[in-house]
């Protein structure tokens, strides 16, 4: 089976703001839309990310009437203080990822603990879609119904077996697959296979085959 893309798990369309934005407007959209973060577009083009940690810095230098830090990072911050625009508070750069990316590569990106969502962008550039940490976390809340129904067709389309040869049974997301099949590679393949499918958390394999 195929990983799942990008493209199938991200968000869209995009909440979006210019340059020229004023931070009085990114933050109501934030407030507005129940959003952690906007990217900021130039042309097109996204050119950084302004999230509530970089418009905290207002509040959190009172307005750069605290002294500028003289170590550590803490000096990017307190300049954006004075912030009048997203252009002043933005963060850049912005992670991208394209569309047609395995979902691994994402979930390898956002599990560091700097990177807390990815702007998805085609091969021109532009701005298609937004994946967060949270629409991967969605997957873990699909019925098992609807697991046990993708493991069937996965066993008939990718595996190419009959799958009421097989006893799927779905708990919490914990797949059991138990029967018997011709060949010991349609079992590693049903078993890597299912693995994949969105909101499996475990897969235990009781396959026997007639090929030794």
């Amino acid at each position: 089976m195929r990983e799942p893309s990008v493209a199938s798990v991200m968000t869209s369309p995009v909440v979006t703001v210019e340059l020229h934005t004023p931070v009085r407007e990114v933050t109501a959209l934030l407030v507005e839309h129940g959003i952690s973060a906007v990217p900021v577009l130039d042309g097109g083009a996204v050119a950084g990310v302004v999230s509530e940690a970089d418009l905290l810095a207002n509040r959190e230098y009172r307005g750069g009437s605290v002294p500028a830090p003289t170590t550590g990072g803490g000096l990017a911050r307190w300049r954006k203080a004075f912030g009048a625009t997203a252009s002043h508070v933005m963060t850049t750069p912005a992670i991208v990822i394209a569309p047609d990316a395995p979902v691994s590569e994402a979930i390898a990106l956002l599990a560091q603990s700097t990177v807390r969502r990815l702007f998805v962008v085609d091969h021109d550039g532009v701005l298609v879609g937004v994946l967060a940490r949270r629409d991967l976390l969605r997957d873990y809340l699909r019925e098992d119904d609807d697991i046990r129904a993708d493991v069937r067709r996965v066993l008939r389309e990718d595996v190419g077996v009959d799958p009421d040869l097989v006893v799927v049974s779905v708990r919490e997301g914990r797949v059991r697959l138990s029967g018997w099949l011709e060949r010991r590679g349609q079992v590693d393949r049903a078993l890597a296979s299912v693995r994949l499918l969105p909101g499996v958390v475990d897969v235990h394999g009781e396959l026997g085959c007639d090929e030794r």
